[in-house]
């Protein structure tokens, strides 16, 4: 390709609305244009990347068994109300919802488990025709609420999902196991360094499941992971041994003490001489249920934080948030800062196992200005029902291993791996029969890779203040060929020549053949992140160009004539020799 004629601008400034590297420099390097919030055109650098990760996910997928497939983007909204998936995608506002010119609801799949199981329930009947196995690479759609991080959180996506049918929990867990590996060695080939999670189900529901997270300073999600043992865990779902708070004595008379203008926790250690782990924070959130809203009132230890996701599990809700200052006042009669479980009514009261056999603690008074001092449960109030509600912090003991303290880390998730079990042939009545002539639901497993996520994620891994460093098997060409005055022959010919007998190699190369300064040539190379660059310039009076590898900055003086042996065999080896990531595996 001569960069003369190729579809790409790129841009001295950041956009304006850029929060991380990725989207700061796909946009720059003219790998991306936002048309609208979350939405973005995909130039031809961009497509030759997006293209080359939905090989290496094609590759592994077809060697792990999988059969690729297209379902339908537009979905009848029927398929969701059999699974009982509609009122929760549609109450928490993330599904694109529309009708069509006869009336009939559909919507834009954000997820496709109901068109398949459709597919499979009409398609299979006996179990011999199990396991098996089905993907597809495709756009999603979510209407997120807050689109943001470029490519990280848009409302238009490209997927990889793939769905397993299997005869029993056996079979499940074998094909699990070889969609796990698979996609070991998907992000493995792409030079992504990862961890492995336990994570929460969310909206997809099943008994278990794991994410694959590329790790990033600039992630979305909390990470906790144990040195000492592998284990790893999403904040949504880690576990961690609680440590012992100062112990409270045997219990006293309640009281009222005037606390003003004191509102959180911090303030009251001061205020009160109390620590923290000798106070019940009371946390108020708005849970959506099918066919109401409830106020729920968390009690949880006050050197703690509530994980809101455990919340929303334990409560079965459709979708939850943290209470805003109105509804505060409304059921607590105070302002912020001051709720308390003691006298609070017409809410749903739950309590985070940290709470437990804690006497003569401090809680909000649900009295502006004012603190409840030794309150005990059974007596004060009663003990709501209790539940594992809290969030594990860094530096809490490992509860797997009892042993090893929890290190925090931030991650970027590119692959989701679920065991859904029968929740969606149960509720589709998708059946098979068995060995025995019965009928059976099939046990299916779910396993998502977000192919445009990927591309995001190895930019915020390899980037420096020049711009991106693509590893090879992701990069949109190979090399990159600079003429430094293009009004010189012999400049012009020997790039020529490079650029020739680099394509007849299989290498992918650009010329950029633009008349004008060598200036922004090389910076536009550095800002695209090509893997390796030639400069044909005053070296070609001795007949040497400069070839420099990016991720390095290794620069070389070769003879022209040994050039494009040289890079092709360098980038014969970037293209196979991606390291094996260091996966921290449960």
């Amino acid at each position: 390709m001569r960069t003369s004629r190729l579809l790409n601008k790129t841009l001295f400034d950041d956009p304006s609305d850029a929060e991380t590297n990725s989207h700061r420099l796909l946009a720059r390097g003219g790998f991306i244009r936002k048309i609208a919030a979350g939405v973005y055109s995909y130039s031809p650098m961009m497509w030759r990347t997006l293209r080359k990760i939905s090989q290496i996910v094609r590759e592994e997928m077809d060697a792990a068994g999988g059969q690729e497939l297209m379902l339908p983007i537009i979905q009848p909204i029927e398929l969701w109300e059999e699974s009982g998936r509609a009122d929760a995608y549609l109450k928490a506002g993330i599904m694109f919802h529309l009708k069509d010119r006869r009336g009939g609801e559909m919507c834009l799949g954000p997820t496709h488990e109901e068109v398949i199981t459709d597919l499979v329930r009409n398609t299979i009947d006996s179990y011999k025709q199990l396991p098996v196995t089905a993907y597809q690479i495709q756009n999603k759609y979510r209407d997120e609420f807050r689109p943001r991080f470029g490519l990280m959180r848009g409302r238009e996506f490209i997927m990889k999902d793939a769905y397993s049918f299997d005869i029993d929990e056996l079979g499940l867990d074998a094909s699990y196991q070889a969609m796990r590996a698979a996609y070991v060695k998907i992000f493995a080939r792409c030079g992504l360094q990862f961890v492995i999670v336990e994570a929460d189900s969310g909206a997809i529901g099943g008994a278990a499941s794991e994410e694959f997270m590329v790790t990033a300073d600039t992630g979305e999600d909390a990470l906790l992971t144990c040195p000492a043992c592998g284990y790893g865990a999403n904040v949504e779902r880690a576990t961690s041994v609680l440590a012992a708070g100062e112990a409270g004595g045997e219990p006293r008379e309640m009281h009222l003490d005037e606390t003003p203008g004191i509102t959180s926790v911090e303030m009251l250690t001061s205020f009160c001489k109390r620590p923290a782990s000798r106070m019940v924070k009371t946390v108020l959130f708005e849970a959506t249920f099918a066919d109401e809203v409830k106020v729920v009132a968390v009690l949880i230890r006050g050197d703690q934080d509530v994980n809101d996701v455990k919340v929303l599990n334990a409560l079965g809700a459709l979708d939850i948030a943290v209470a805003g200052d109105e509804t505060v006042v409304r059921v607590t009669g105070a302002k912020p800062g001051f709720a308390g479980p003691v006298g609070l009514e017409g809410v749903t009261l739950l309590a985070d196992e940290s709470v437990q056999g804690m006497t003569n603690f401090l809680c909000g008074a649900n009295r502006t200005d004012h603190h409840l001092l030794d309150v005990n449960f059974g007596r004060d109030v009663d003990l709501p029902p209790v539940h594992d509600l809290r969030a594990g912090q860094p530096g809490d003991t490992c509860a797997r291993c009892g042993e090893g303290r929890l290190g925090g880390l931030r991650g970027i998730e590119v692959g989701h791996v679920f065991k859904l079990g029968t929740k969606y042939s149960e509720a589709m009545k998708a059946s098979f029969t068995t060995k025995d002539g019965k009928a059976a639901p099939f046990v299916m497993g779910c396993y998502g890779i977000g192919v445009s996520r990927i591309a995001a994620a190895s930019v915020e891994q390899n980037h420096d203040d020049k711009g991106i460093v693509w590893p090879v098997p992701l990069a949109p060409y190979e090399v990159v060929i600079v003429p430094m005055k293009m009004d010189d022959d012999t400049v012009v010919q020997a790039a020529e020549k490079l650029y020739v007998d680099l394509r007849k190699a299989g290498i992918e190369a650009v010329l950029d053949d633009r008349p004008g300064r060598p200036g922004p040539k090389l910076k536009d190379s550095e800002l695209v992140g090509y893997p390796f660059r030639v400069i044909c310039g005053r070296s070609l009076a001795e007949g040497n160009v400069e070839v420099e590898r990016r991720s390095e900055g290794e620069k070389q003086l070769l003879p022209l004539g040994d050039a494009a042996g040289w890079l092709t065999q360098a980038v014969q080896e970037g293209r196979a020799g991606m390291a094996t990531s260091p996966a921290a595996t449960r």
